[in-house]
């Protein structure tokens, strides 16, 4: 296995780009601009903060932006109940970004976990 070099090929950060740009083209048409802002930047945060824990080059200070990430990924979960609720979106769509968020959150769990292991 060939180590990575750049944050570019981790998979959860791909996932997380994938699932912000699947919550921008969600939230093109909508109105309410605060919920589709914070929405937005919940996803901005979660793709960030893999990025910038992996550029910190310490598995600990990695493993923290990790759990940073994997709470924007919660607020994301949080946040398109409220929007099915509200009829923002409709119920198939809202299932679907929940499942995004929910996978990549525990792939953000469990490299976190991998990070923190003793090493031998």
């Amino acid at each position: 296995m060939s180590k990575v070099e750049r944050f570019e090929e981790l998979r959860v950060w791909q996932e997380a780009r994938a699932l912000a740009n699947a919550l921008y083209d969600a939230t093109e048409e909508l109105r309410d601009f605060a919920f589709r802002d914070q929405l937005r930047r919940a996803a901005i945060s979660a793709m960030n903060n893999i990025a910038e824990g992996f550029e910190r080059r310490t598995d600990a200070d990695f493993a923290h932006f990790l759990d940073m990430a994997k709470g924007s990924s919660g607020e994301i979960r949080g946040m398109t109940y409220l929007g099915e609720d509200r009829r923002y979106f409709p119920t198939e769509a809202a299932t679907c970004l929940r499942a995004a968020a929910e996978s990549l959150s525990g792939g953000l769990a469990t490299f976190a976990t991998y990070l923190r292991r003793p090493r031998v």
